[in-house]
C-alpha cells in the first residue's frame, strides 16, 4: 500500500490530509472519507487504509485545519475535550466542505493514480450530512455517498434540499439507539427521499448505538461493524466499479 501524509492547499489555508491507495493496478476508483467530530486520527487512517486495500484510492481530510492540525477526543491529550469537539464541529458548514471537496477533487484530478471520474464519499457522525450534501453539491461527480449513523439528515439545517440534485446511489446507516439521529427524523428522511424519487437505502442496525463501527469506542459493535463494511464496499463497487486488484 502507498500512504501519504500531505497538505491540499484551499482558499482558507492548507489542509492536512491522508492518503492510501494500493501500489498496482490503478488508477482506482476515488473515496473521499470524511472524518467524525472526534477528529483525524489513527483510528480512522485505519479504517481509511481497509477502504484502500480493497482497491481504492482514499482521501481522508482533517476539516478542523482552519483552527488546528491536530485533534483527537480518543486518543490525544486533555486539552482535547468534549466541549472543544463542539466548538470545532459547529465551525464547519456544509458550503465550507463544499469549497474542501472542491479542492480534494482538484487534487485527485491531477493524481494519475486516481480514477477521476469513479468518486464516492462516506462519512461519519458529524459528517454524515456532509457527505449527503456533497452526493447533492456535486452530482455529475460522486456516484454514491454514504452516511454513517449521520446526524442532521432531515430538518431545517439538514442538506435534504439537495436529495432533488443526487444523481448517486445513497445509503445511510442508523443505529436503532441513537439520540443524535432519532427515529423520527429518520423516518422524515426517508419519506421525503421517496417523495424525490431518490435511489437511495436506508437500514436499521439492529441493538447498535452511535459510533458502533469504531473500534476504539465502547458503544463498538463487530457485527455492526462489519456489516457497515460489507454495505460500503457494495455501494462503491456497484457504483465506482469493483477495483481490479493485480
Amino acid at each position: 500500500m502507498i500512504e501519504h501524509h500531505l497538505d491540499i492547499t484551499t482558499a482558507d489555508g492548507a489542509m492536512n490530509t491522508f492518503i492510501t491507495h494500493p501500489e498496482e493496478g490503478g488508477p482506482f476508483p476515488v473515496v473521499l472519507f470524511y472524518m467524525d467530530a472526534p477528529g483525524k486520527r489513527e483510528e480512522l487512517h485505519d479504517m481509511a487504509r481497509r477502504l484502500g486495500t480493497s482497491g481504492y484510492y482514499v482521501v481522508l481530510p482533517n476539516l478542523y485545519y482552519r483552527s488546528t492540525r491536530e485533534f483527537d477526543l480518543v486518543t490525544g491529550t486533555h486539552g482535547e475535550t468534549r466541549e472543544k469537539m463542539f466548538e470545532l464541529m459547529s465551525s464547519l458548514s456544509d458550503q465550507m466542505v463544499a469549497n474542501d471537496t472542491e479542492s480534494m477533487l482538484a487534487h485527485i484530478d491531477a493524481d494519475p493514480n486516481a480514477d477521476d471520474s469513479r468518486i464516492g464519499c462516506v462519512g461519519y457522525c458529524m459528517s454524515g450530512p456532509f457527505s449527503f450534501a456533497m452526493a447533492g453539491m456535486f452530482p455529475e461527480r460522486i456516484k454514491a455517498a454514504a452516511s454513517i449513523y449521520g446526524v442532521r439528515l432531515f430538518g431545517d439545517t439538514s442538506p435534504a434540499h439537495l436529495a432533488e440534485r443526487v444523481q448517486g446511489e445513497l445509503y445511510f446507516a442508523c443505529a436503532e439507539f441513537d439520540e443524535y439521529a432519532p427515529k423520527e427524523m429518520i423516518t422524515a428522511l426517508e419519506a421525503h427521499l421517496a417523495a424525490e424519487g431518490a435511489r437511495t437505502r436506508v437500514e436499521w442496525y439492529p441493538g447498535a448505538h452511535h459510533g458502533f463501527a469504531f473500534p476504539l469506542r465502547p458503544m463498538y459493535d463487530k457485527a455492526s461493524a462489519e456489516r457497515h463494511w460489507e454495505r460500503l464496499l457494495s455501494l462503491f463497487a456497484r457504483n465506482l466499479g469493483a477495483p481490479v486488484l493485480t
